[in-house]
């Protein structure tokens, strides 16, 4: 069996996705050995992995983009966070990879550097992106502002007019930065985002057709394996077992971003409903919110058990809480606050599996509104939900690295 290495940034949005894949390949015999935020390397090692943090000086860059409510902007904050961080991600990498002698990597998309460090060692590599892909395509809209896909002549004009504009902007904005460290680490340059993804020999894609908008372009290298959601274990909360009434659940970014204004909104909005809202704040203070009769505030509880029993979910439009409700067909009320938010909220409104409501348009009126709506579009979120099945999740994956990494013909499954 191999020695399976992998690398994440430091976010538990992009760790918990990953866990059910290294379960699985862990589960068939493989030695999983894991570099991630620091916080959560007792919690990796009671899953049986070698784990170890990443460098104290990457988690120490924080994103700061919720400052600014520019789209455009945000990315390029967001860029200049992952450029930065790629200085120290890309040595942490290629020191861990010295250290552990592996047979094969896994690393995360928001490793910059570290994707240097993968593409500079001799051997066998995969990444995987929990969030949409920023790629160009002949059927998907230019990624950032949240177009619709493009419908007849106009749209398609949009869309060879906008693309440049977005995908130029950034590109010429981290290319500096990324083109030394590449001539640093002895690699070609590169000059697109189509060329940044395709360097992997294989894209872990944790989402599916018909969410993520169907194309006839996709590369070779990406396999959609729907989202793998996870939570740590933990037991439900005692008082779920009391609630009556249909479970709203309203939940806000694990990474600070500014948006709990979401769950101030959410509380008055559905404070008169027949529901019981059940919110959460990964960070921020309770104590700031009142908190009506028919809701309760929590820093955190295991989603499972609650989705189960929820008729909406009203997210912030991160792809990992959207995409969680909808495996279990639960229909969501997304209110994007900036990052890849503005396209996860388009996905669910084109989809039809739930609604969508800008943050900057955020009040009482119109959230409670949205809400009801969300709630009658039940059957779009199940056949979102039969799609994400469909996709064969972390046993998918596992396949595909011992297939095309591994080169073991006949994978376990």
């Amino acid at each position: 069996m191999a020695r399976i290495l992998a690398y994440t940034s430091p976010g538990r949005s992009h760790l918990f996705p990953l866990v059910p894949i290294l379960d699985e390949l862990h589960r068939r015999g493989h030695k999983i050995v894991l570099r991630t935020l620091a916080s959560q390397v007792e919690l990796m090692r009671t899953r049986g992995f070698d784990a170890s943090p990443i460098d104290s000086a990457i988690e120490a860059m924080e994103h700061d983009d919720w400052q600014v409510r520019n789209p455009l902007r945000s990315v390029h904050r967001n860029a200049k966070v992952f450029c930065a961080r790629a200085e120290h991600d890309a040595p942490d990498l290629a020191e861990a990879i010295a250290k552990t002698q592996p047979d094969a990597l896994i690393v995360d998309i928001n490793t910059w550097g570290g994707l240097m460090a993968a593409e500079a060692w001799d051997g066998p590599w995969a990444t995987f992106c929990p969030y949409p892909l920023a790629l160009r395509s002949v059927d998907a809209p230019p990624f950032g502002p949240g177009f619709t896909p493009a419908r007849g002549p106009l749209g398609r004009t949009r869309d060879r007019l906008v693309g440049p504009l977005v995908f130029g902007a950034v590109e010429r904005r981290v290319r500096p930065a990324l083109s030394r460290l590449r001539e640093q680490m002895g690699l070609p340059q590169l000059t697109t985002v189509e060329e940044w993804f395709s360097n992997a020999p294989l894209l872990l894609y944790m989402t599916a057709e018909p969410f993520e908008y169907p194309r006839r372009d996709w590369p070779e290298n990406v396999v959609m394996i729907g989202p793998c959601d996870w939570d740590p274990p933990a037991d439900p909360p005692q008082w779920l077992s009391e609630v009556t009434q249909p479970i709203v659940l309203v939940g806000t970014s694990t990474e600070f971003q500014g948006d709990e204004r979401l769950i101030t909104v959410a509380l008055e909005a559905l404070a008169e409903e027949p529901v019981t809202v059940v919110a959460t704040l990964p960070t921020g203070d309770l104590d700031q919110f009142e908190v009506p009769t028919n809701a309760r505030l929590e820093r955190f509880i295991p989603h499972r058990p609650v989705l189960e029993r929820a008729v909406c979910a009203v997210t912030h439009g991160g792809m990992g809480s959207t995409q969680k409700a909808l495996a279990r067909g639960v229909p969501v009320c997304a209110v994007p606050f900036g990052r890849d938010q503005l396209e996860v909220a388009r996905r669910v409104e084109v989809a039809k599996a739930g609604t969508r409501l800008p943050a900057r348009r955020l009040r009482a009126d119109r959230l409670r509104a949205k809400v009801k709506q969300a709630m009658t579009e039940t059957e779009g979120a199940r056949r979102i939900a039969t799609a994400f099945a469909a996709t064969g999740g972390a046993a998918t994956a596992a396949n595909a690295i011992e297939i095309r990494l591994l080169n073991q013909a006949n994978p376990t499954v």
